[in-house]
């Protein structure tokens, strides 16, 4: 009977060896969350197992919670270099970090752990060598202080709820080699080793529960809640505890989704029509989902939006209430799904969820909504319709999305790690460009040979560890019948860009003969679509194109061959990849005017209009209309002319600029910029000035791209003229006309915690020559202490002038070449001479004798008293010719409402004494105001780019 069942038991046990359970850690949490202290105590017990084969000494494990926990951490630095500072600002109580209390092993022997650095991770020392398949289990006691949820969204919520996630300690993944360390970045990329995980929860009364994991039912005692969660061969455990239950169960065929994801103006019973809808299609595109629940929240959505019209608010979202919803569940859903199930190192190959997520995203609509268009039911609106937005359709976004950031020369290759992605490019551009690639792929292949590839690589490769990117390319591989590896190693590997043209083309009665060229060498394949009547009646592929091709196509009709005309291939200019086989007239763009900027119509020459009002006191409000090609795509070459009409003075102003910028590399030399502008307005009554400057310039950007550095050199020559009102001549002490070599080399770190600028500018002219150096700092301290710094020195090298039009200024410079923007430049009483524009020596105070035609040197400082109102005070030495050198300061109170933007200067005391005693101090305060609507908007796209 004992050998009976130890038979029994035999294929019982060969299973359990052979099952993929077989190797995986263990993870037992018992965690409380108090309400009060918004903390969580855990006892953690965790088996690791040593899956590699090599023996370790260290244990490493992800500690994310507690990126939150100082000014220093990677979290804090990212910020930072987005421009965000509430991390840096956080009190005590917002911050979160994770303390630990004992760490033992099976043994109860102490083991010595530290953290690495001022890292996420926690660095474990073993008491011995473990063995390749050998196991040690693992005590902690620690508690987790959770942050405020106001950084990344993740912690305790203002209304009382929690967004759990990469909460606990959890194992770094160790792949043969080396350990993957990655810090906490707000990137949502935990890479963690796969576990066994069973957590059991206390946690607050009055709170609904929503979670990835397996969860069991909820024990209510007075004061608290219990549960149990599981999780079989899972990464991190997401919770969201809200204070009103908002998620819903829906069990379909395909599996059970959890959702809190709806819309007001969608009944509840069509809603789950469309889940039902979007389950069928991801099991049909990837096939039978291994958990028991999907978790697709509204909060996971906007971690991750589909970026555009679509971010929208609700009430003017242009889509029908349905698109709408499936799109908005369609996007978290797809990426759960991924992240769920496919285990690839997401810091180093998100690509791989990328390009498979949006290109099902594609397929979807292409399926289900093949007429959507981009701004849905806005395209039907008169004075709307016409725009070439209007006419795009819905997947067209990718395209342009993905080409804004390659146009702007700071497009980033797919295999980019995602901590040194631009943000513009981590958030949109990079996914965009992944999932328009597979649609490149399918058209090139075949539809049918990418969707099976997808279905195999995802039922072959989910849940397991060791997946990698180069398991997709193989399985690729295997279904092409093409060679493909221009798509890993041209489009996925490398930022080179996509650029063919049709160069010549021969037609006979039955064939055309045309030269394709290849602008860019990369080595991609190219369409080519014949068109007779604006319908497809021919379409061919063509690749190993170098430089040039010559091929040759039967006749079928065609009245014009188009590349690329399904727009499948991202490609950076498709306004030349065209021909008519009507003749060469006419085969010329069409001029189209057009109001307002749209998109780029590659069929037309397009000229946008849009009216524009400036104002000066001189010139008063002057309307106009702008006239500028500039598409949402930034262009080579661009012109921008504004005529505007003065009333006050009643005549035309305005100005008008033309430019060519040619991008260069990535890094170092980025770009050269070639240049015209001329502009014309008035700087007193009846008395006109006017500009004409050609320029060229140069822009460097550091290896790092996402360092906020830059540095330019700028040579223009600056002509200026001056028509002077008779009755003001005699106030004009210097030559009306005259012209100005201006080089000025510029060297700017815009980062907002250390701010650092410094420039050096050279002016020649025929009276005379002048250097200047100006520096620039801003520190905002641990303490939240923000200190400015600003130094200033100038030198006439010569100066045959007899006035201070072109001398140096104390406080309000004579603007001789203007390039400052002020309300009333001429102005020496009134509120308009109270405008303050930091220029030169940038004092505050109106001082007596404020020029210098000899030489100056300046410095301003303030830091700040609370908030944003700070102490300023300026020191200088200011020398004119045949004059003593003069000892000049100034102090006061600024309110520092927007940096550069706005601030309000109060002065207290200086050479004049205590200003703020004496009569009309009210005509003594300064004020900085930008009204320029591109200044402005600066202030919110700067972190993205």
């Amino acid at each position: 009977m004992i050998i009976q069942l130890s038979l029994l038991r035999f294929p019982l046990l060969l299973l359990i060896l052979c099952s993929p359970v077989r190797g995986q850690h263990k993870n037992e949490i018992v965690a409380t969350l108090d309400g009060q202290t918004q903390q969580i105590r855990i006892r953690q017990h965790f088996t690791y197992v040593n899956r590699s084969d090599k023996g370790l000494t260290n244990l490493y494990f992800n500690d994310w919670n507690h990126a939150y926990s100082n000014k220093s951490t990677a979290l804090a630095k990212r910020f930072a270099e987005e421009f965000n500072r509430g991390l840096h600002l956080a009190k005590d109580r917002e911050r979160g970090q994770t303390t630990i209390k004992t760490l033992v092993d099976d043994n109860y022997g102490g083991l010595d752990w530290k953290r690495v650095e001022n890292r996420d991770l926690i660095s474990v020392s073993l008491n011995e060598i473990l063995k390749p398949g050998e196991s040690i289990q693992l005590f902690f006691t620690y508690t987790v202080k959770l942050p405020s949820s106001k950084f990344t969204s993740y912690g305790f919520t203002p209304n009382g709820g929690y967004n759990l996630k990469d909460w606990y300690l959890t194992p770094a993944v160790f792949d043969g080699e080396d350990w993957r360390l990655y810090d906490n970045m707000n990137l949502d990329d935990l890479y963690t080793d796969v576990a066994q995980t069973t957590i059991n929860l206390t946690y607050p009364e009055k709170l609904f529960m929503a979670t990835n994991y397996r969860q069991s039912s909820v024990a209510r005692f007075p004061g608290g809640q219990h549960t149990q969660l599981f999780g079989d061969n899972r990464k991190s455990c997401e919770i969201i505890l809200t204070v009103e239950e908002t998620f819903t169960k829906h069990v379909t065929a395909p599996l059970t989704v959890i959702t809190d994801i709806e819309s007001n103006k969608y009944d509840k019973i069509s809603q789950g029509i469309s889940i039902e809808k979007t389950a069928h299609f991801l099991q049909e595109n990837l096939g039978e989902y291994p958990h028991e629940n999907l978790l697709v929240s509204d909060f996971d959505y906007n971690k991750s939006p589909l970026y555009g019209i679509g971010q929208l608010p609700s009430f003017i979202r242009p889509y029908e209430e349905q698109f709408q919803f499936e799109m908005k569940f369609l996007k978290t859903a797809i990426r759960n799904y991924l992240e769920e199930t496919l285990y690839l190192d997401p810091r180093q190959e998100r690509w791989v969820n990328d390009a498979i997520g949006y290109y099902l995203m594609i397929k979807y609509v292409e399926e289900h909504y093949p007429d959507q268009k981009l701004i849905g039911k806005l395209s039907r609106i008169w004075g709307v319709k016409n725009f070439h937005l209007a006419q795009m359709d819905f997947n067209e976004q990718y395209a342009l999305f993905s080409m804004l950031s390659a146009r702007k020369n700071i497009d980033q290759a797919l295999t980019t790690r995602n901590d040194s992605l631009i943000k513009f490019n981590e958030k949109i551009a990079n996914g965009y460009k992944a999932g328009l690639g597979m649609s490149y792929l399918s058209a090139y292949l075949d539809k049918t040979k990418v969707d099976s590839s997808i279905l195999d690589f995802y039922r072959n490769h989910r849940l397991k560890q060791d997946v990698t990117a180069q398991d997709f390319r193989k399985t690729l591989e295997k279904y092409a019948d093409k060679d493909i590896d221009w798509f890993f190693d041209e489009y996925v590997s490398t930022d080179k860009k996509i650029d063919f043209k049709i160069k010549k083309l021969q037609k006979t009665d039955d064939s055309i003969t045309l030269t394709i060229k290849n602008k860019r060498g990369t080595d991609v394949p190219i369409s080519l679509f014949g068109l007779q009547n604006d319908t497809v009646v021919s379409q061919y592929w063509f690749s190993g194109i170098d430089t040039t091709k010559t091929v040759t196509i039967p006749r079928n009709g065609e009245d014009r061959l188009v590349l690329n005309y399904d727009q499948k291939i991202p490609e950076f200019n498709q306004r030349d990849n065209w021909k008519t086989l009507n003749g060469f007239f006419s085969s010329n763009k069409k001029l189209k005017f057009q109001f307002f900027k749209d998109t780029e119509d590659p069929y037309y020459n397009q000229v946008f209009y849009v009216p524009i009002a400036n104002f000066n006191i001189y010139d008063g409000v002057t309307p106009g209309m702008r006239l500028y090609n500039k598409t949402f795509l930034e262009r080579p070459f661009q012109y921008d002319i504004s005529p505007t009409y003065s009333f006050l003075e009643r005549t035309l102003v305005g100005k008008a600029s033309f430019k060519y910028r040619k991008y260069h590399q990535k890094t170092g030399l980025f770009y050269t910029d070639y240049s015209i502008s001329g502009s014309t307005s008035h700087f007193q009554k009846s008395s006109r000035f006017s500009t004409l400057t050609p320029a060229v310039s140069f822009g460097w950007r550091p290896n790092d791209l996402l360092s906020n550095r830059r540095q330019y050199l700028t040579f223009r020559y600056r002509n200026v003229f001056r028509n002077i009102d008779d009755n003001l001549v005699g106030e004009i002490d210097t030559d009306p006309d005259y012209n100005v070599m201006n080089v000025r080399f510029v060297d700017v770190d815009n980062n907002i915690l250390n701010y650092i600028s410094w420039f050096v500018d050279a002016q020649h002219s025929s009276d005379f020559t002048k250097l200047a150096f100006e520096m620039e700092y801003r520190k905002l301290f641990h303490s939240n202490r923000q200190f400015n710094l600003r130094f200033y020195a100038g030198k006439f090298l010569r100066n045959k002038t007899e006035s201070d039009f072109f001398s140096f200024a104390l406080d309000r410079p004579t603007d001789y070449m203007y390039d400052l923007s002020y309300l009333g430049r001429s102005e020496s009483s009134g509120i308009y001479s109270q405008q303050i524009i930091i220029s030169e020596g940038g004092f505050k105070s109106k001082l007596e004798n404020p020029f210098a035609n000899d030489w100056i040197a300046t410095t301003n400082a303030s830091t700040n008293i609370w908030r944003w109102v700070e102490a300023y005070g300026d020191l200088g030495l200011i020398k004119s010719k045949g004059e003593n050198t003069r000892f000049v300061y100034d102090a006061g109170v600024r309110l520092n409402l927007v940096t550069d933007y706005f601030e309000l200067y109060f002065p207290v005391y200086s050479n004049l004494g205590w200003e703020i005693a004496q009569d009309n101090y009210g005509q003594r305060i300064r004020f900085v105001v930008t009204i320029s609507p591109k200044t402005l908007t600066g202030l919110f796209t700067r972190k993205w780019f």
